[in-house]
């Protein structure tokens, strides 16, 4: 069974464990690193685009709402050019679960984070937003 989940057309997330499983099932092309905690790549393969957008995981800090949309339009720069993308935290639950509701919200598939948030976890249970993050993506995302 796969521990990492499909989060849109040629968009997958899951965690640093689930790495070469997404690249070797799936045939990534890009893969986007959001540790803050580690600076060797999660991978090695060649092959692929390795892309490393570091989000501190738990705590505020000034350039944090910077870096979540980096990585956000970093995940549909690559899917609108055709590209396979994968990104993936540690264990695939705050950082990157910010960047997939950043990424279903962007895509226009939700309107509004509660939708996002649901569809997130829906995909991927084990996805829960720390306060941190959840403050940023309602600066990028207000209610209207």
């Amino acid at each position: 069974m796969k521990k990492y989940q499909k989060l849109h057309d040629g968009i997958y997330m899951g965690g640093a464990d689930d790495v070469e499983d997404m690249v070797k099932n799936e045939k990534c092309d890009v893969i986007i690193d959001l540790r803050d905690e580690v600076s060797a790549p999660s991978t090695e393969n060649p092959n692929l685009e390795y892309i490393h957008i570091p989000l501190i995981d738990g705590e505020q800090t000034e350039d944090q709402d910077q870096s979540l949309k980096n990585a956000i339009n970093t995940v549909i720069q690559a899917s609108k050019e055709g590209k396979t993308v994968a990104f993936h935290c540690a264990a695939g639950r705050n950082r990157t679960g910010s960047v997939a509701i950043g990424t279903l919200i962007s895509l226009g598939l939700f309107d509004t984070y509660e939708d996002a948030e649901k569809e997130a976890q829906r995909l991927r249970p084990e996805i829960i937003i720390k306060k941190p993050l959840k403050e940023s993506l309602n600066r990028m995302f207000p209610k209207e």
